[in-house]
C-alpha cells in the first residue's frame, strides 16, 4: 500500500522478444524513481541454460509464473504510487500457448485477476537482435498479433510503443504521466 492507502499503480512492458521492453521499462522505473521488476522467463530462460544446457520445456511454465508473482508481490512492499513490470503473466499465457498450445488454467485466471493498470505494448519496428535466448526472429509478427489478441480479450489499458531510441521512451513517459495524473 503506498502512503495514501492505495495499491500501486502497475504498469507492465510487454511485446514479442527484442522489441526493447527491458530498457523501456528500466527507463520509464527510473524517470518516475519507482521499483521495477525484471521478466522472470528471461531470468528462468538463462538459469536453465547455464545449469542445465537445455531449453525451455512445458514444466518451465509453471515455475516462471510463480516466480514471477513472487518478484510483482514482495516489488509490491516496497513500491510508492508506481510499480513498473518488464512482463507480467499475460506474457506467459502467450508465450506458452504459442510454444506448447496451452497454459496452466490458474496461470490464465491469475493473468486475469492481476490485471495492471496500463501495458505499454512495445511493437517489433526495432532490429532483431540474437543474445542466445531469444529464437524467433521470424516469427515475431506473429507473436505480436498474439499479444495483441491477448491484450484485447482481456480488456488491458493499451499504448502502443514505436518508433527509435528517445522516441519509444517518451511514448511510455507520457502514458505513465497521464496514468499518474488521472489517479491523483
Amino acid at each position: 500500500m503506498t502512503r495514501f492507502g492505495q495499491a500501486p499503480l502497475r504498469v507492465v512492458v510487454t511485446g514479442s522478444e527484442c522489441t526493447g521492453k527491458t530498457t523501456l521499462a528500466q527507463a520509464i522505473a527510473e524517470r518516475f524513481v519507482a521499483p521495477w521488476v525484471p521478466e522472470s522467463s528471461r531470468l528462468h530462460a538463462e538459469e536453465v541454460a547455464l545449469r542445465e544446457h537445455r531449453e525451455l520445456t512445458l514444466a518451465d511454465v509453471q515455475p516462471i509464473a510463480r516466480r514471477h508473482l513472487a518478484a510483482e508481490d514482495e516489488a509490491l512492499t516496497r513500491a510508492g504510487p508506481l510499480l513498473i513490470l518488464d512482463t507480467d503473466l499475460l506474457s506467459t499465457v502467450v508465450y506458452s500457448r504459442h510454444y506448447y498450445g496451452e497454459c496452466a488454467a490458474w496461470i490464465e485466471a491469475a493473468a486475469r485477476e492481476r490485471l495492471a493498470d496500463l501495458y505499454l505494448f512495445c511493437r517489433p519496428d526495432l532490429p532483431w537482435i540474437a543474445d542466445g535466448v531469444r529464437d524467433r526472429p521470424i516469427q515475431r509478427e506473429q507473436i505480436d498479433a498474439l499479444f495483441r489478441s491477448r491484450l484485447d480479450a482481456v480488456g488491458a489499458r493499451c499504448v502502443e510503443v514505436v518508433g527509435q531510441g528517445r522516441e519509444r521512451t517518451e511514448i511510455g513517459e507520457r502514458a505513465v504521466a497521464r496514468l499518474l495524473a488521472e489517479a491523483r
